[in-house]
């Protein structure tokens, strides 16, 4: 294919960038993105060869079949935000009161779009069809993916990759793990039911505040003493919700939290004995509890041959020293489930850069990225679907 690609992707480049500021400054939460999702479907249906369709609620599809036939290749990027008030202080800071992109989905968006526009310009050099997903909800369960598997999304492709801007590790990192990249992640409640009473008279309630206190400690000690020390496993409780008045000792105490985990054993040990903990301790003090368990997002795991290319194709293209081996990490994403469809790559691509102050952590009010890293998104997801098109059978 003799096309100066690079020179083309400089092109677009300051677009990328100015694509990701017009998103970062109209942010729309999860499920209700439909302002965006206009805004990605104009923009692909002005470029060339690209058929659009909406497979599920807001998401987006765009297809590029090539002259020739050949595997399909699809590219993911999500594009929801979270409900968080903007202290960035940017110039294109968030318009929309208390909703913030604080997770980078307005880049991968951006590097998505940036992408899409290169390659329909190389249509007709192109054997096979580049797919581009544009995915709604990532941040909220039930997440938008299996809607849009459902929906057709996923059909006849052969591979699938992803990325994810990562604000703590610096500019011009790529990483790439051959199999495990993010943990399986759930949510639980817990709602204690004691006997509601006076403060001044406690010997004739039954706690659940008391009784929830107890559950919560207790669920310290199952990562600690009953998972293998060898496994990563975290179970923590981020809600505590009981009682109105102060001198009244409430019926009931609501607890909820999250787990995250790698192996499916761990993960089944941990949903039964979150549950057992918190009957037994009930039990103990005369309650009784009611308790859910919801599975969210499975294990994202990496087909190791696709993430072999990947890291071939980063290494060429910012140097061997730059491409470092992922260590598994325990935030989730339901990008999982785009890779049990078909043979997947999902990499982290820094977007930190301590010398201009982007150091804040995802999810915080504070949250940026350095805008570099939109090009060399582009680049990684031009580069490495050109070259999985080549390396890639069709599958039956």
């Amino acid at each position: 294919m003799d096309r100066n690609i690079d020179g083309i992707i400089d092109g677009v480049a300051d677009q990328v960038v100015a694509w990701r500021r017009h998103m970062h400054a109209n942010p729309e939460l999860s499920f209700e993105e439909f302002e965006t999702s206009r805004f990605i479907t104009s923009i692909l249906e002005g470029l060339d060869g690209i058929e659009v369709s909406h497979p599920s609620g807001t998401s987006v599809v765009g297809r590029l079949r090539g002259k020739r036939p050949g595997p399909v290749i699809a590219i993911r990027a999500d594009f929801d935000a979270l409900p968080i008030a903007e202290e960035t202080g940017l110039p294109f800071a968030s318009k929309n009161e208390g909703v913030m992109h604080a997770c980078g989905h307005d880049g991968h968006t951006s590097i998505l779009l940036g992408a899409a526009q290169v390659l329909s310009g190389m249509r007709d050099d192109l054997q096979g069809e580049i797919r581009f997903l544009f995915q709604h909800g990532e941040e909220t369960p039930p997440g938008g993916a299996r809607g849009m598997i459902e929906g057709g999304a996923m059909e006849g492709v052969d591979r699938v990759i992803g990325l994810h801007l990562w604000s703590p590790i610096e500019i011009g990192t790529v990483m790439v793990n051959p199999t495990r990249v993010m943990a399986a992640c759930d949510i639980f409640r817990i709602e204690v039911k004691g006997k509601g009473g006076h403060i001044g008279v406690p010997h004739e309630a039954v706690d659940p505040i008391a009784i929830g206190g107890q559950i919560l400690s207790n669920l310290q000690h199952l990562v600690a003493r009953e998972i293998d020390p060898v496994e990563s496993a975290v179970v923590g409780v981020t809600g505590f919700n009981s009682g109105i008045s102060v001198g009244v000792i409430p019926p009931t105490a609501v607890l909820t939290g999250g787990t995250n985990s790698f192996s499916p054993q761990v993960r089944d040990l941990i949903e039964r004995r979150i549950g057992e903990i918190a009957a037994g301790v009930c039990a103990a003090h005369g309650a009784t509890c009611d308790y859910e368990y919801t599975r969210i997002y499975d294990t994202v795991l990496n087909d190791p041959e696709t993430a072999g290319v990947v890291d071939e194709v980063a290494a060429r293209l910012f140097g061997r020293d730059a491409v470092c081996e992922l260590p598994p990490i325990m935030p989730g994403e339901d990008f999982s489930f785009f890779g049990q469809q078909a043979p997947s790559c999902f990499v982290l691509l820094g977007a930190g850069n301590s010398a201009k102050g982007i150091t804040a952590p995802h999810h915080d009010a504070r949250f940026d990225v350095d805008e570099d890293a939109l090009a060399m998104g582009t680049r990684l997801f031009v580069h490495t679907a050109l070259e999985l098109l080549e390396r890639t059978e069709v599958r039956g």
